[in-house]
């Protein structure tokens, strides 16, 4: 693993080996960023990353100059792992909650430019996670939801979905706010 851009580019994670997690392949996070960078400036963006695992996400959208990331996961391990490495990096960014993700939803206000959610392949709520959201109205007018999900796993019925980018075996759903 590694951050593919931004001020840590080339920066190497090696995340203790007992994390609970199944990070986004390198392959699959520089296809979506390079689909990012064409769509949004990453400059002054705020970003919710649920599911967070060992930050690989929150840490690329802070090295590409987010002015926000708030990361929730709901292992101790992640969060210690990730606030690490945002303090050796000077990532003032970034903060980190431990905290179940379906709790966290109920009780947060805030909106998002861009929410990303990476959630356990197995976990059976994943085609909830765009309903509640919207419900919630998270992103902000205009803003996007990226689900990483199976690519078996379809979640287009969402009247906000637009598109489903399949790398393998894990896809990325595209959901947009109305403006």
């Amino acid at each position: 693993m590694r951050i593919i851009g931004g001020s840590l580019r080339g920066l190497r994670l090696n995340p203790p080996k007992n994390l609970p997690v199944r990070p986004t392949t390198d392959l699959a996070k520089e296809a979506l960023f390079n689909i990012l960078q064409n769509q949004i400036a990453f400059d002054d963006i705020k970003v919710l990353d649920l599911f967070s695992g060992t930050g690989n996400i929150s840490l690329e959208f802070a090295s590409r100059g987010a002015a926000q990331v708030v990361s929730i996961d709901r292992s101790i391990q992640c969060v210690h792992y990730l606030k690490d490495m945002a303090r050796q990096h000077g990532l003032s960014s970034i903060k980190v909650y431990k905290d179940d993700v379906f709790k966290y939803l109920q009780h947060e206000t805030d909106q998002f430019d861009l929410v990303f959610a990476d959630p356990p392949y197995d976990l059976n709520r994943i085609p909830d996670l765009p309903k509640i959201i919207f419900e919630k109205k998270m992103p902000l007018p205009g803003g996007l939801l990226i689900v990483e999900h199976q690519s078996m796993q379809n979640l287009s019925n969402h009247p906000a979905f637009v598109e489903q980018r399949k790398y393998g075996h894990s896809s990325f759903s595209f959901f947009k706010a109305a403006d």
